[in-house]
């Protein structure tokens, strides 16, 4: 009986949720035309992909296009750090034979290439703060495991604010050893949530690794990784030339810019961070690679030549036409909101890997991908009855990379954050200590007035 009663009053409770859905989606909608007719620039972009202008920095520039006399005009991609061009900086340290990863990131806080001593001392210096305190990984990680490692990981960061004496603290001293600090652990955060979600969701057995000193992050990171702790050098580089690649887009990407607002109010570097990192996960944003492996897993089966650019085509009119794939006829990796003519990122993702991928047995993979990125912009115009430049972006060849190193999908994003972490953090400060207002924007009220109504009166 006890029983039976539990069961209606669950049914009760199931009728009443649903009748909140149906409120919810009844008061949920906007016409399309209030977007217009009070000029809203829906996603801060105006109508020919430009971004409204949010504010101004040193960190970072992502050139795709220029604006001539008016009209957005497509033009070759370059990424800055600091004003560095991107492509410099790997070629450089790559050709001197070294990691590049902490170069990179005390670029983005201080503003310059460090010397050798330099470097040096801030290599021993994340080092230093790799280790997580005592207990963390048993207090916060292992208990009430996440299927997702960046919900982990932004829970982490969060919790790393109690064990902090002075978290709240915005002077540019305390943000930069808060930032110092977030940097180093994040990758040992990851991997150790990584390590726990497939015990506990997949029953594997569960090992995990501290970081070793003397080895640089994207070495620590194979290492604790793995229940092996096993890694190819080959394998370290190509992995520190992904960190550095994401390490920085700019101010107005959706995550960057949603840690600038929350810095902007005055909160702790914790919260900002884990902001950030909420945003990354979107699939909009972080988690598009993972989009483009889903599609590359379903074609590639059809695939008989993959250099064959006709029947390659005619595999991707049928993805366009909403016959296979994830059916919303999207080429993923292809295109992108800033890189018009060519991405930069892209660019060195495909000249460093091909030869590790032809090593690894992904030969046939890679060339696949370069025929999807030849031949997509005129598919794509074609299909669409338009003429607009059209190049592939990083996420058409990371995702590949990961999986040539080994890693599982559940780690692509959280990896994307292990290295944009340096890039939120040099934007925290930069927001905290140049704009000094909180980003307030504006948004039109359309809702009709009401009366208040007793409570015996409503129907």
């Amino acid at each position: 009986m006890e029983e039976l009663k539990n069961d209606i009053e669950s049914v009760n409770i199931d009728k009443v949720f649903d009748n909140c859905v149906k409120e919810a989606e009844n008061v949920n909608t906007i016409p399309a035309e209030a977007f217009e007719s009070y000029r809203v620039k829906r996603g801060l972009r105006e109508k020919d992909g430009t971004g409204v202008m949010a504010g101004v920095t040193n960190i970072g520039n992502a050139h795709g296009y220029v604006v001539y006399e008016g009209e957005k005009v497509a033009d070759e991609g370059k990424l800055e750090y600091r004003g560095l061009d991107l492509m410099s900086l790997i070629d450089g340290f790559s050709s001197e034979d070294r990691y590049g990863f902490e170069e990179c990131v005390y670029l983005l806080l201080f503003g310059r290439l460090p010397n050798a001593n330099e470097l040096e001392d801030f290599t021993r210096l994340l080092a230093d703060k790799r280790h997580l305190p005592m207990g963390f990984t048993e207090d916060i990680l292992m208990k009430a495991p996440s299927p997702s490692i960046m919900n982990k990981m932004a829970m982490a960061v969060l919790a790393l604010y109690s064990y902090d004496k002075n978290p709240d603290d915005t002077s540019v001293e305390n943000m930069l050893r808060q930032s110092i600090e977030i940097i180093a652990k994040l990758p040992v955060i990851a991997a150790h949530s990584y390590r726990v979600y497939r015990s506990h969701f997949h029953g594997k057995s569960l090992n995990l690794h501290s970081p070793k000193d003397g080895l640089c992050t994207a070495q620590n990171f194979l290492r604790i990784s793995r229940s092996t702790k096993t890694f190819t050098e080959e394998e370290a580089r190509l992995l520190d030339i992904c960190m550095v690649i994401q390490a920085e887009h700019g101010g107005g990407n959706n995550s960057t810019f949603a840690c600038r607002v929350l810095s902007s109010s005055g909160t702790d570097t914790y919260s900002a961070i884990a902001a950030a990192i909420g945003s990354l996960k979107g699939p909009l944003h972080g988690g598009a690679n993972i989009k483009v492996q889903e599609m590359f897993d379903c074609i590639r089966p059809m695939v008989k030549d993959v250099a064959d650019d006709e029947e390659v085509k005619s595999i991707l009119s049928a993805i366009l036409n909403k016959q296979i794939g994830d059916g919303l006829g999207k080429i993923y990796g292809m295109g992108h909101a800033v890189y018009t003519k060519s991405d930069p990122r892209a660019i060195m993702l495909k000249k460093y890997a091909e030869d590790l991928a032809v090593k690894k047995g992904y030969g046939d993979d890679f060339k696949l991908l370069q025929t999807i990125e030849r031949v997509t912009p005129d598919l794509f115009n074609s299909f669409k009855g338009i003429n607009k430049p059209m190049c592939a972006n990083v996420d058409l060849y990371s995702g590949l990379v990961y999986r040539m190193l080994d890693i599982p999908p559940e780690m692509y994003t959280p990896l994307f954050a292990i290295a944009r972490v340096a890039g939120w953090c040099a934007h925290r400060i930069e927001e905290t200590q140049t704009a000094k207002k909180i980003i307030r924007p504006a948004y039109k009220c359309i809702a009709k007035p009401q009366e208040f109504i007793p409570l015996s009166e409503r129907k």
